[in-house]
C-alpha cells in the first residue's frame, strides 16, 4: 500500500506489486521490502508465496518462511535475512470494521492476542513472546481516504485493547476503542482521553489514548518521514499496560519528496 511503483501504475494490478516487509530492530537490525512482480507471486487459499518467501495458514498458526536480503539502496552489501516465524492465535475474531461511512476501507483484527515464535538464521536470533495479527483492505488508496491516523494495541490480563483514530480526507474525524475478550469477542468501549506524545526526530506528530491522558514513550522503533512505530507505557481502564503505537501521515506520504525517497527504502525486482 506504500509502494511508489504501485502508485505510479495507477493501482490496477496489486499482485504485480507484492512484498514481504521484515523489520528487525536492535542488534542485528534488518529491513526488507523488496517488491516483486506478479510472475513471482503465487496466491492460494491457505498460502501466499512472494518470490522465495512464503506464508501459510496451517489451521493453527500462520507460518512465515523468510528468504530475503536487506537490499536498501545505499547499503554497499546485501545482508541475508532468513528464518521462520510462527504466529499462533490465542483468540480469533470474525468481525471486520469499516473505517469510513462509505465502507471503502476496512480493518479486521484477526487475532487480538497471539503467541509468536521467531527462529532466524540470518541474523542468528531466536525468541518467543506475545503477538497480534490484523489486516487492512480498501477499494481506494489510503491517501484518498485519510489524512492521518493513529493506532495502538495493548494486551491486558484478560484480553486486549485496540484504539483507532484519525482524520479522513474530507476532514471528518473518527475514533474508537475496542476491548477484546479472552475468546476474541470485540466490545466497543468508552474512549480514554487523548494522550499526546512527543514528536519524532522527523517531527511526526503522534498520540494515543490512556487513562488520565498520559502515556510515556519507551522506545521509538520506526521513525520515517510519514510513519512512526513506538512502544508505550500507560494505563488503560485501570490496568498498567505496554502498548504498541503507530502514527501515519498520508499528506506527507503523498509529497513528491517522500515519493522520490521511497525507492531507496523499497527496491523493486521483477
Amino acid at each position: 500500500m506504500f509502494s511508489p511503483y504501485y502508485k505510479k501504475s495507477g493501482r490496477s494490478a496489486p499482485t504485480d506489486h507484492s512484498a514481504l516487509n521484515v523489520a528487525l530492530y536492535g542488534p542485528g537490525a534488518r529491513w526488507t521490502m523488496t517488491e516483486r512482480g506478479q510472475d513471482a507471486v503465487v496466491q492460494e487459499a491457505a498460502t501466499l508465496a512472494i518470490g522465495p518467501s512464503s506464508l501459510r495458514w496451517t489451521g493453527e498458526a500462520l507460518e512465515i518462511d523468510i528468504v530475503e536480503r536487506d537490499k536498501r539502496l545505499g547499503i554497499p552489501w546485501q545482508r541475508a535475512v532468513r528464518g521462520k516465524i510462527r504466529v499462533i492465535p490465542e483468540a480469533l475474531n470474525a468481525t471486520a470494521f469499516a473505517l469510513d461511512p462509505a465502507g471503502r476501507h476496512s480493518w479486521h483484527c484477526l487475532a487480538p492476542r497471539a503467541r509468536i515464535e521467531v527462529e532466524m538464521d540470518k541474523p542468528a536470533l531466536r525468541w518467543s513472546g506475545s503477538a497480534y495479527l490484523d489486516s487492512n483492505s480498501g477499494s481506494e488508496s489510503l491517501e484518498e481516504g485519510f489524512r492521518v491516523w493513529h493506532w495502538s494495541r495493548a494486551h491486558t490480563r484478560c484480553g486486549s485493547v485496540v484504539s483507532y483514530e484519525g482524520i479522513r480526507r474530507d476532514g471528518s474525524p473518527f475514533a474508537s476503542a475496542l476491548r477484546f475478550a479472552a475468546d476474541g469477542t470485540p466490545h466497543k468501549a468508552e474512549l480514554p482521553p487523548v494522550a499526546p506524545l512527543a514528536n519524532t526526530v522527523w517531527q511526526m506528530e503522534r498520540q494515543t489514548r490512556a487513562d488520565g491522558g498520559y502515556a510515556r514513550v519507551l522506545k521509538t522503533w520506526e521513525d520515517a518521514p510519514f510513519y512512526a512505530r513506538s512502544t508505550l507505557a500507560s494505563r488503560l481502564y485501570g490496568e498498567p499496560v505496554t502498548a504498541v503505537q503507530e502514527s501515519l501521515d498520508l499528506d506527507r506520504f503523498s509529497s513528491p519528496i517522500v515519493q522520490f525517497m521511497l525507492p531507496y527504502r523499497m527496491p523493486r525486482r521483477v
